[in-house]
């Protein structure tokens, strides 16, 4: 049974479901930036980030140079650092829950407590990527 989970764990599938997993959430951000630019826009403007459209394209090409990094599986540090900054950035700019009240700081806080597990789940991914090249796992 041992073995068994092992194979699963160390199987080039997981490795790849678990980095599209991990991007559900950025290449689908990423790819609204560009394609719903109004509405990306009007996102920024209501954070207070101005110029709107610097802020837009730069968070476009974070979430998706960061995504294309991890699911090519190449320099999946950069990536995941890349894309750990932008949630943590994304705490301190735009959920800010300690300036806030009532359901608009409850609401903020719990994406300050998503944004942090994402997080670690970046981490998880950086630390797997660099322990499978170092233990010469197949990737594909």
């Amino acid at each position: 049974m041992q073995r068994f989970v092992e194979n699963i764990l160390e199987s080039s599938w997981l490795w790849i479901i678990t980095r599209l997993l991990i991007l559900f959430i950025f290449v689908p951000s990423g790819l609204a930036k560009i394609f719903d630019f109004e509405g990306s826009l009007a996102e920024m403007r209501v954070a207070g980030l101005h110029p709107d459209w610097f802020f837009n394209i730069a968070s476009a090409i974070v979430l998706l140079f960061g995504s294309i990094l991890i699911l090519l599986d190449r320099f999946v540090w950069l990536g995941a650092a890349t894309l750990a900054v932008f949630l943590l950035l994304t705490i301190f700019i735009v959920h800010t829950f300690w300036n806030f009240s009532g359901e608009h700081a409850k609401i903020s806080l719990y994406f300050a407590f998503e944004h942090t597990t994402v997080i670690g789940g970046l981490l998880a991914t950086a630390m797997t990527s660099h322990l499978r090249k170092k233990l010469n796992i197949h990737l594909y």
